[in-house]
């Protein structure tokens, strides 16, 4: 890796950084197409089994940052059986769309806008120039507040799906804006993998939303 320092500071050379770009971008987009195919693979109904689906997907998430630490090879196996399995998890969402009228159209949109979405925020996080470290603790504290009134939300009215779905919208699109400067800033240091299940995370949860968003909020886990 190539570093050259300026007025003290560690700067990683720009070939270095596209270079993590291009294998971060290509290594999650391989991992979108292991979720379509969780998804297909995912049976009728996951009953009792979703709740430990979701224990497994978080566990993995864990185990995915320490084994890439330590073995690029194994970290991205697992990333790649994290984002097979999250696929089955997001399955009764998909198929609450796709088996009705107009679903595949809003599955279809959702997808792509999600691919322009993450193009964007890639191309502004390279002429960005404000402190995102504070910017995504502000953006980490909203999340925790997402996830607190989802939680709550399933017992109790509190918000309206779609105020949800656009909320959710703002502060993913946020995070993975600044995942992207991250990149570019001191990528190197977490590795690729470690950077692509950020950045997953991130656009997968924007696909969810827009999902709610273009199908009219309406939709939910079965």
């Amino acid at each position: 890796m190539n570093v050259t320092a300026v007025n003290g500071a560690r700067v990683i050379d720009a070939n270095t950084t596209a270079s993590l770009l291009s294998q971060v971008l290509w290594i999650t987009t391989v991992g979108f197409g292991f979720t379509a195919f969780g998804a297909y693979i995912a049976p009728a109904s996951l009953g009792v089994g979703y709740m430990f689906l979701i224990l497994v997907n978080f566990g993995l998430i864990f185990a995915i940052s320490a084994a890439a630490r330590k073995s690029t090879g194994l970290g991205l196996a697992l990333f790649y059986l994290f984002t097979t399995f999250m696929g089955v998890e997001i399955s009764p969402i998909l198929n609450s769309y796709l088996h009705s009228a107009g679903g595949q159209t809003v599955v279809l949109e959702a997808a792509v806008t999600t691919g322009l979405g993450m193009a964007l925020m890639a191309v502004v996080a390279e002429f960005a120039r404000f402190n995102y470290v504070k910017a995504s603790r502000v953006a980490m504290f909203a999340l925790i507040g997402l996830i607190v009134v989802g939680f709550l939300g399933a017992f109790v009215h509190i918000v309206h799906p779609g105020m949800y779905a656009w909320l959710s919208l703002i502060v993913f699109s946020a995070l993975l804006l600044f995942d992207f400067m991250r990149l570019k800033d001191r990528g190197a240091a977490y590795g690729p993998v470690q950077m692509s299940l950020s950045i997953y995370l991130d656009a997968l949860n924007i696909f969810i939303a827009l999902l709610q968003i273009f199908g009219g909020g309406s939709r939910s886990r079965d």
